[in-house]
């Protein structure tokens, strides 16, 4: 499988939380703007192929295209119905294939929506976070819940998907405020939910609040039970988890987050967006500023791919594709041991969980047989599928079984 993910970095304000790659300059320099980003991009899809070609790299047509940010719906619907119809024409795009953009509520309406229907998206994901004005204000969301569920009922009018991502443990957040949030999220009739613990960074707004003492520090314990809330009535609703933080009907999983999960293959166009390649010849080296020879050399070391990563600011990123060079600030080579490390990190985050055999005898039985005794897994079919206290200790399985490994 073959996935294709475009990040755009803009965004109309930034949120005192993020610490996502974006801005909220429109024009950044080096091509790098609102009006002519959708055209750097198409440029760079085409320096991708050529180096896909050039070393030998040959994706299927793409299964899932997915818009991510900052804020795709901040350019103008047409722009990202360009991009898409360029993957189409560089890579091709199988006929059943996952096409979605992440939106701010605030940011599209009907029309909006039917516009990008029509030129091929049938899923938008919205980034509700929450139900709670207060909650909203924290976070520096803007919107409403009436813009989410105008977007919504503009997305089924247009028969698209609609999903809706929520954030719990923002500061001053009590446990009836995230039921709140979830059983809103619920009666929106959505078919897929997202629910993910605020991770608070540094040098955010929101980070230095917290340092400063002017917000409360998010507690662990209060995540935990915020946690167990959303598992709870989102099951009951009918959305069952199928990984760590992703609750949704059978059939309505996102399949372009199950991709980088089971570690296919993507590519990643856009600043700062990252690119993965399983079938990969071996990088040896890191990219050199030409962007260049980046596959070959002495190390005969075993390798299982390639990860590379697009230069994270813009004006940067597009100089480099101004001068037909990848824009890429690195890459690395995938070790087959790192392979084996970062296969049961992502198996364990889903519901169909780690196929146990593959380890040999390197995870013992008993390994297994332990984490299932302490209530951390459980083993259907050579499968080990984390529990709901798996899955809130998902970094103490993994840790116990790396260090089995190591």
């Amino acid at each position: 499988m073959f996935e294709v993910y475009i990040h755009v970095p803009f965004c109309m304000r930034r949120c005192g939380y993020c610490d996502f790659n974006t801005y909220t300059a429109i024009d950044m320099g080096a091509g790098a703007s609102r009006s002519n980003y959708a055209n750097m991009v198409i440029r760079e899809m085409a320096i991708v192929r050529e180096w896909q070609e050039r070393h030998g790299i040959a994706e299927p047509t793409a299964g899932t295209v997915f818009f991510g940010g900052g804020t795709p719906t901040i350019l103008k619907a047409a722009d990202l119905v360009n991009m898409l119809d360029a993957v189409r024409k560089t890579w091709g795009i199988a006929d059943n294939a996952e096409i979605t953009t992440e939106a701010n509520p605030d940011t599209v309406d009907a029309d909006y929506v039917r516009e990008l229907a029509d030129g091929g998206f049938n899923r938008i994901s919205f980034g509700m976070q929450s139900a709670v004005p207060h909650v909203l204000k924290t976070l520096d969301r803007t919107h409403t819940p009436d813009n989410v569920a105008a977007g919504i009922a503009a997305a089924n009018k247009a028969g698209m998907r609609s999903s809706v991502d929520l954030i719990y443990g923002a500061p001053g957040e009590s446990l009836d405020d995230w039921r709140t949030s979830v059983n809103t999220a619920i009666d929106l009739g959505v078919n897929h939910i997202s629910a993910y613990a605020l991770t608070v960074a540094p040098n955010t707004t929101m980070g230095r609040r917290i340092a400063a003492g002017t917000l409360p520090t998010p507690d662990d314990d209060d995540e935990a039970t915020k946690y167990e809330i959303a598992d709870s009535l989102l099951s009951a609703a009918g959305l069952e988890w199928y990984e760590i933080s992703n609750w949704a009907r059978s059939g309505y999983e996102s399949r372009h987050n199950l991709g980088y999960w089971r570690n296919v293959d993507w590519a990643g166009l856009g600043p700062g967006a990252h690119s993965h390649y399983n079938a990969a010849p071996p990088a040896h080296v890191p990219v050199p500023p030409d962007g260049r020879c980046l596959i070959g050399g002495g190390n005969t070391e075993a390798t299982s791919g390639l990860r590379s990563w697009d230069i994270a600011h813009p004006h940067l990123w597009g100089t480099a594709i101004n001068e037909g060079r990848i824009p890429w600030a690195g890459s690395e080579s995938i070790t087959a041991e790192e392979n084996l490390e970062e296969t049961i990190m992502l198996g364990l985050r889903i519901r169909e969980g780690l196929e146990i055999t593959q380890f040999g005898g390197a995870i013992t039985e008993t390994t297994w047989r332990e984490l299932e005794h302490d209530g951390l897994v459980t083993i259907e079919h050579h499968r080990a599928v984390p529990t709901l206290r798996g899955r809130l200790l998902n970094d103490t399985i993994i840790t116990k079984l790396l260090e089995t490994l190591g």
